[in-house]
């Protein structure tokens, strides 16, 4: 089954906390401090692969956490970053956060966000040494790391899509253009999910065509399957208008027409081919009359017999020339960014917690009571810990 949505819980790791340490050994009996630093934590990251097609590996609600980072310890040692969790979606995926903005649309191979970012690790207490204060008894502890749910959406990437009304016979021609296979049956809504496939040029090149379910009148609004899967058709460069020439032709193109410009996104302004399949039901070749600036070209063709396919495989390579390269950066300039990203960079945390010998400190502005008891129990706070907060001493229950 095709999946182009999926929800997801991402939880970067915590950052290590940093020791609180004093060197001693056989004759330096009051060394000084040399407590190191705690690791950062783990990010969650989103990576473009295209070699996935889907996002079915997904489970719903699924909960993804990055590595927590290490420790410091004694001698200045640094603890250990946490591990990075690295999450493959296919080519074209669009990450959006809980209250639907759009953080990142990855529309190229081995594009990457970071979805979730790991806290940073706590300072060791030889990083608090002062010449005024030389033995500090304390150290921080690392921060949590960022977590959200985050919703997945799926844009297939392709360079012609097929659209029209059920049985039009789109799923036919996508297997006698391309090396898709779609089940192909006489009645309407066979396809119930998009398919892919590709089409081969002598000359080696390849376009990849989609075919999605069939458009009813009213998709736009929901009605029939077509609503769920009008998105896959906003970055084909091409759509094939199937018509079934059997039927009443401009009616069936004015509806889908009609459809694609109450849907949006430009669809209604996308160049057009229009091919009028199932000739071979006709004594004639069919008349197409509508005079529109979209339509490229016209074919009549039949998915059973194979008339005019080989002509219309031809085409597309006319009409989807390769895209343009992106010019080369220069030397010294400032490289383009992987994706386009739409979310604000985090503000600053307003407070930290130091680690103590007796228990923790609470520095700058503390928050509400329970964010601060959360925070306090993730650090390590336990029953009878002592907890300073400004020049208020409390102990923990």
């Amino acid at each position: 089954m095709f999946h182009d949505k999926a929800r997801i819980y991402v939880q970067a790791g915590r950052g290590g906390n940093g020791a609180l340490s004093f060197r001693r050994e056989k004759f330096v009996p009051k060394g000084g401090p040399d407590g190191g630093d705690g690791g950062d934590g783990g990010d969650v990251v989103l990576v473009a692969d295209p070699d996935l097609r889907d996002l079915s590996r997904f489970r719903p609600n699924q909960w993804v956490k990055g590595g927590r980072g290490g420790s410091g310890g004694g001698a200045n040692k640094h603890g250990v970053n946490g591990g990075l969790v690295e999450l493959g979606v296919p080519v074209g995926t669009q990450v959006f956060d809980e209250g639907g903005q759009l953080i990142a649309d990855l529309a190229r191979a081995q594009a990457r966000v970071v979805a979730a970012r790991g806290g940073s690790g706590g300072r060791g207490n030889r990083r608090f040494a002062t010449p005024s204060r030389q033995a500090p008894r304390f150290a921080e502890t690392g921060m949590a790391g960022e977590e959200a749910t985050i919703e997945l959406r799926l844009k297939l990437l392709a360079d012609a899509a097929l659209v029209g009304l059920p049985n039009a016979g789109k799923s036919s021609l996508l297997r006698r253009i391309s090396n898709a296979k779609p089940k192909v049956a006489e009645y309407p809504f066979t396809t119930l999910a998009p398919v892919l496939g590709t089409v081969d040029s002598p000359e080696g090149r390849q376009l990849t065509v989609a075919d999605v379910p069939g458009l009813v009148e009213g998709a736009s609004e929901g009605v029939g399957l077509g609503h769920e899967f009008l998105a896959h058709l906003e970055r084909a460069r091409l759509l094939l208008h199937v018509i079934d020439a059997s039927e009443e032709v401009e009616s069936a193109f004015r509806t889908i027409d009609h459809e694609l410009a109450q849907y949006g996104a430009g669809l209604d302004e996308r160049p057009q081919v229009v091919v009028l399949n199932k000739i071979d039901l006709l004594p004639e070749l069919p008349e197409f009359s509508v005079s529109d600036e979209r339509v490229r070209r016209v074919f009549r063709v039949s998915c059973a017999t194979g008339a005019g396919i080989e002509e219309l495989r031809r085409a597309l390579f006319e009409l989807c020339p390769p895209e343009t390269p992106a010019l080369a950066v220069e030397e010294g300039a400032e490289e383009l960014a992987e994706f386009l990203v739409y979310r604000p960079e985090p503000t600053a945390r307003a407070y930290r917690i130091l680690r103590t010998d007796r228990g923790f400190r609470v520095t700058g502005v503390p928050p509400e009571r329970e964010e601060l008891e959360r925070a306090l129990k993730a650090a390590g706070a336990r029953t009878g810990s002592e907890v300073e907060v400004g020049d208020e001493t409390m102990i923990w229950k």
